[in-house]
């Protein structure tokens, strides 16, 4: 693994593959450094999802892919048979890493199902990396295509509230619900931001606040406890976020927090939207058969090095929560916008792709 910090880009790319070695921007630096790293073992890989290295849902389902890839070009495989037991050991430990996020399942899996068609281990591994290298690219093309459609829900002079990072970084670029906002300020519309830092580990501070500010467009910091206080005096317009997972009923599981969000919106009369790719779509489990992980204490009761907490204290600690249906005005895709009922519209957009 090489850590090498550059100067700031004017456009941010999570995500790249250089001289069949996996480089991504080191997301737990930000926003005092902007650091690339590169990966030559999908072990580095999984450790790298574990520990937020790399994160949000459709950035880690394509640097999942490029895991595979690195294992199929570590593997010393002479068989496709052999091949094929390597990655599925390399799957299984990256799917571990963050089961919640259904990209990184679909990406996964998406290679393994290339693997399978392919005949000789040396076409196997041509065809896996260059449907990583494909994926990654996809994902630009479907987030511009989200923003699109999204950018027609905002009007001019909209103040937009956002929930943890779901912008360039949560992606291999532009974003999900950050490229939304991306596109209506491309569209010619004068639109203001407001962050939730984002607890407990301050995506929206270190990575929404960074990314924005990036980007030249106008963002102000809140605190989480103040998403109350800045519906109540007017402040916000819209929201919008991203997903982790989407069920088939429109039950959406995104970042912890964004549940307190979306009622305090209900409560306000502010439309709450979520923006995703079809890829971030489960549609055949049910509520109650989703597993959220449970995050290490530490992110709670510390800070950094800094202690904020006894010893020997109980933390619960959740990754995500669940956010029902019914407070969400719609869920924004590459191929449209679904709305209530959302099982009805949520299957015809899957009809039509």
């Amino acid at each position: 693994m090489i850590k090498e910090t550059t100067a700031i880009h004017s456009s941010l790319r999570t995500i790249d593959w250089k001289e069949n070695k996996l480089v991504m921007i080191d997301q737990t630096k930000l926003p005092i450094e902007l650091v690339f790293v590169e990966f030559t073992d999908y072990n580095e890989v999984a450790n790298a999802i574990r520990t937020l290295v790399v994160r949000g849902a459709p950035a880690i389902g394509v640097a999942g892919a490029f895991g595979l890839a690195l294992a199929a070009l570590q593997s010393k495989a002479t068989s496709k048979e052999e091949l094929i037991q390597d990655l599925e050991k390399a799957k299984k430990i990256l799917l571990d890493t963050r089961p919640t996020a259904v990209n990184l399942k679909w990406g996964l899996e998406t290679i393994i199902k290339v693997a399978n068609k392919g005949n000789t281990v040396p076409e196997i591994k041509d065809s896996i990396v260059k449907t990583a290298k494909k994926m990654a690219e996809d994902d630009v093309q479907t987030n511009m295509a989200m923003g699109k459609f999204g950018s027609e829900l905002f009007s001019d002079k909209d103040t937009i509230l956002t929930h943890c990072n779901a912008g360039a970084l949560a992606t291999v670029g532009y974003g999900t619900a950050l490229g939304v906002i991306r596109a209506t300020k491309e569209s010619g519309k004068n639109i203001k931001v407001i962050a939730t830092e984002t607890r407990p580990v301050q995506q929206g501070s270190r990575l929404t606040a960074f990314e924005l500010k990036h980007d030249n467009i106008d963002v102000s910091l809140i605190p989480d406890t103040a998403v109350g206080y800045s519906m109540a005096q007017g402040l916000v317009n819209k929201v919008i976020v991203g997903a982790d997972r989407i069920l088939r009923t429109g039950h959406v599981y995104n970042k912890i927090g964004t549940y307190q969000v979306a009622t305090m919106a209900k409560q306000h009369g502010i439309p709450f939207y979520v923006a995703a790719p079809l890829s971030t779509f489960d549609l055949q489990s049910n509520p109650k058969d989703v597993i959220i992980e449970q995050r290490n204490g530490s992110e709670v009761t510390g800070i950094g090095d800094k202690k904020t907490a006894p010893d020997g204290i109980n933390v619960i600690n959740p990754a995500f929560d669940m956010t029902p249906p019914e407070l969400i005005s719609g869920i924004i895709t590459e191929k449209g916008i679904a709305k209530a009922p959302f099982e009805e519209s949520i299957k015809k957009l899957f009809e039509a792709n």
